[in-house]
């Protein structure tokens, strides 16, 4: 005999507040969250940090992570280190790019000690902003990195802070950093860890570059004793247009162009390429085109730039 058993369901959560709706807040902000101690507890209200609940927030996003954390900030703390170089866009490796640690710096008092944080005293720290987000400076930033990442990464980062965003139509965002800027953060860094590493980079650094697999390649070039190729030399080409690659040698009218990955799976982009290479070569230039496999292993890229050098 079949006997239908009825099954009793749960009632959806009630709904929250709208002004709760992607934001974050203290426990103890009772005028401003308008919710029961219950309410708190709800599947809708996220506990990122320890007397914090978020709504709507994705601790994927470095902005929404830092902003989970953000009404755990005092006075004279901010965010630093990792943290701050992902709110900058400074290019990280792998590692780092998904880490959900949160670096905070203390101007004054201790180091904040709490679960998911990492503390640090920084009685130097300058201040920024990123959107709303109290952030170590960009420069002071580019510093800290010295002792997180490799020196090739370094320099990718510090090419990064002197070039600014490419925007459509071919325009720049102004760049987050000088020369001049990074130079005296440096200088105020002085002999901490990251010192000899910073005095490395710190040469090797160019604008105009747009990616870090451009700067690893130009590095990946010098280091086995080449001339250093040029960062977006300007190449008049038909149509009364003008092009900048990745590298070159103006005097050779010998061109470097890095493709990603992104190069060959978006066919707009491949065609943009195929295009750009047309025009380059019907003006005189040689191209030479480098994939990721040739940045972890330049020897036959070297190879082939020496007898283009030598020809």
């Amino acid at each position: 005999m079949l006997v239908l058993r009825h099954t009793r369901r749960m009632p959806a959560p009630r709904p929250l507040p709208p002004h709760l709706s992607r934001s974050a807040f203290r426990t103890d902000e009772w005028d401003f969250h308008e919710l029961s101690a219950s309410r708190l507890r709800s599947s809708l209200v996220d506990a990122p940090f320890h007397g914090v609940r978020s709504v709507g927030l994705d601790a994927g996003d470095i902005l929404d992570l830092a902003r989970m954390y953000a009404p755990r900030l005092r006075d004279g703390q901010l965010f630093s280190h990792i943290t701050a170089a992902r709110l900058h866009g400074i290019p990280l490796p792998q590692r780092l790019r998904t880490s959900t640690m949160v670096h905070v710096a203390s101007v004054r008092g201790t180091r904040v000690r709490a679960k998911g944080v990492v503390g640090h005293l920084m009685p130097d720290a300058v201040a920024s902003f990123v959107e709303e987000l109290r952030v170590v400076s960009p420069a002071q930033t580019w510093c800290q990195l010295a002792v997180h990442v490799s020196r090739e990464y370094l320099v990718a980062g510090g090419d990064y802070l002197l070039t600014g965003l490419r925007l459509p139509g071919g325009y720049r965002a102004a760049p987050l950093c000088t020369r001049a800027e990074l130079e005296g953060a440096a200088e105020r860094h002085g002999s901490k860890r990251g010192a000899v590493a910073l005095a490395w980079a710190g040469p090797l650094l160019r604008a105009g570059v747009d990616s870090p697999r451009e700067s690893m390649l130009r590095l990946a070039i010098i280091a086995h004793g080449l001339p250093e190729p040029v960062v977006g030399h300007p190449v008049p080409v038909a149509e009364g247009l003008t092009l900048h690659p990745d590298l070159s040698y103006p005097e050779h009218r010998i061109a470097i162009e890095y493709e990603g990955d992104e190069h060959r799976v978006d066919r707009t982009r491949w065609r943009r390429d195929l295009r750009r290479i047309s025009l380059l070569e019907e003006a005189g230039w040689r191209v030479i085109r480098v994939t990721n496999d040739d940045i972890a292993d330049s020897t036959a890229l070297v190879r082939i730039l020496r007898a283009a050098l030598r020809a």
